[in-house]
């Protein structure tokens, strides 16, 4: 029963149907599909590159990560594969999710894994290995929080596929992510979906778990060397409280960090926002500045 209602409560972030064919697999975009960064327990992590088809120039790479309440999810489809057309490469990648013993830090970790790997290999893809931004939705943006805050800290950079390599990242988009466990619980119970599903994380509820919950929060590990974000929310979300992206912000800014915070009016929870006009205008511009992407490339 436990799993069934993580399993229920994994929909909700999502929602039940993934992007149209015409967005996760535009024209004008090759598919490189199943690559391995690294192997775990002989489970291979991989991620799929999206790579317009034509350019002439290193392309800055985006890298998604799903949501799915850390329980569930797929890298594939992606649902912003598009952002292949707009001059970036696209690297989708799958994780460890929070069952059996792959709990905090494990898909951290992973994340990590993979942006190292993608650093590394840059070359051979024709991408950029000093222009690397992550973008993730519910579990994902909590990822991205995580890497776009600790960077190249060796209590949580892990030792999977390859190491002696930098996990920096250059730019975060977070949509309504989790981004302090700690207080959850004691200022937010009403938000029962994000408090039954963040169990899975740790094993039990994050106040039975204060040192991993600390660890897994952002917002503790905010510095002035955080990499620059860009946090959405919808203030209809009755998932992850719209005042965990506040907070977030309020923090990046404190300490002189680049952090700007959009809060959509009677948005909900869900990868269906990211149809939104205003929000893809506003990741767009975002990763415009700080990754520079290829301006001509879906005219060549």
């Amino acid at each position: 029963m436990r799993w069934l209602l993580l399993f229920i409560a994994a929909l909700s972030f999502t929602g039940c149907f993934g992007p149209p064919r015409s967005v996760s697999e535009p024209d004008g975009v090759r598919i490189l599909r199943d690559w391995t960064y690294a192997t775990v327990d002989g489970e291979n992590l991989q991620l799929d590159l999206y790579l317009p088809d034509r350019f002439d120039k290193p392309l800055p790479i985006v890298v998604w990560i799903h949501g799915g309440g850390w329980v569930s999810g797929e890298r594939s489809p992606c649902p912003v594969a598009m952002l292949a057309t707009r001059g970036y490469a696209v690297a989708s990648i799958s994780y460890r999710l929070a069952r059996g013993d792959a709990t905090f830090p494990a898909p951290l970790y992973d994340c990590k894994a993979a942006i190292r790997w993608l650093r590394v290999n840059a070359w051979r893809f024709g991408c950029d290995p000093d222009h690397i931004g992550v973008w993730g939705a519910s579990a994902g943006g909590h990822l991205a929080a995580l890497l776009g805050t600790t960077a190249d800290d060796p209590a949580l950079e892990g030792s999977e596929g390859v190491t002696g390599v930098s996990s920096r990242v250059q730019a975060v988009c977070a949509l309504f992510p989790a981004t302090d466990f700690v207080h959850l619980e004691e200022v937010e119970d009403h938000h029962w979906r994000i408090n039954l599903v963040a169990k899975a994380l740790f094993h039990g509820p994050p106040s039975k778990h204060p040192e991993l919950a600390a660890s897994a929060s952002p917002i503790i590990h905010v510095s002035k060397t955080s990499a620059p974000f860009l946090l959405i929310h919808g203030t209809a979300d009755t998932m992850i409280p719209p005042a965990q992206s506040e907070r977030m912000h309020a923090a990046l800014k404190k300490v002189g960090a680049d952090s700007s915070l959009l809060l959509i009016e009677g948005m909900p929870h869900g990868n269906r926002t990211l149809a939104r006009t205003d929000l893809q205008q506003a990741v767009e511009a975002f990763f415009a500045k700080h990754l520079r992407p290829l301006r001509a490339v879906a005219s060549q």
